[in-house]
């Protein structure tokens, strides 16, 4: 049935606003530093709408942090934007993700990256982002219901360790989990003003030890060991 005049009217103003509000998000993001291009090619791609609960849709394109489920949050983007920018990916390169949430940092990095374990301690959380990155087509990506925390030594090696979340250092069997010049992305307390956070690189060099560089202040809940009893 053919649509009235009125309605495709409607569509199309719909379609326009929704693409001038990506356009806006976008802008917003390389205007806080972001250069990226296959970063920023990623954002654009990956519908942030599609990993937030319905009735914050509306909010899905503003740089907010908004709340998905188990007491969890999805961050703002900016944030994601600059964890992600920090790890330095490349096509080539392994990563390992902690603390999936909805999925939607996941979906970035499967952009770019040629594939992405995700780990996720809440069971509910890692089944609706599994579903929602197969709807996207992701066929690089694995959701994994488990301990962060505890991640084995058979697991790696991988090029590159996503955290999202705050921890004091990072497990110490992290470091093995990683090849020379790899990267760990975190937060960690300020040392100097301990109810401040920053996000870090930690880069391991040629005799295994984590080189820290402070990125910037920021703000994530702390990281918490195990797997969720309940949901």
């Amino acid at each position: 049935m053919k649509k009235s005049g009125s309605l495709a009217i409607a569509e199309e103003d719909a379609a326009a606003a929704r693409a001038e509000e990506k356009a806006a998000f976008l802008l917003r993001l390389r205007s806080g530093g972001i250069r990226d291009l296959d970063l920023l090619r990623a954002l654009e791609k990956v519908p942030r709408e599609m990993f937030v609960p319905h009735r914050f849709v509306d909010l899905a394109r503003r740089d907010l942090a908004l709340p998905i489920g188990c007491g969890q949050t999805l961050t703002e983007p900016s944030l994601v934007a600059r964890m992600i920018a920090a790890l330095g990916l490349t096509q080539d390169h392994r990563v390992l993700e902690i603390g999936t949430g909805s999925g939607y940092a996941t979906a970035i990095l499967a952009e770019i990256a040629a594939q992405v374990i995700s780990i996720e301690r809440f069971q509910t959380l890692a089944i609706a982002a599994r579903l929602r990155l197969e709807r996207l087509g992701k066929q690089n990506v694995e959701v994994i219901f488990a301990d962060g925390l505890s991640v084995p030594a058979s697991a790696g090696p991988f090029d590159r360790i996503l955290i999202h979340g705050r921890l004091d250092c990072p497990p110490a069997a992290f470091a093995g989990l990683l090849p020379e010049d790899g990267r760990i992305v975190m937060a960690r307390r300020d040392a100097q003003v301990t109810w401040r956070q920053v996000l870090v690189e930690l880069r391991r060099g040629p005799d295994g030890d984590l080189v820290e560089t402070v990125l910037g202040p920021c703000r994530l809940p702390a990281l918490l060991a195990g797997t969720a009893e309940v949901l």
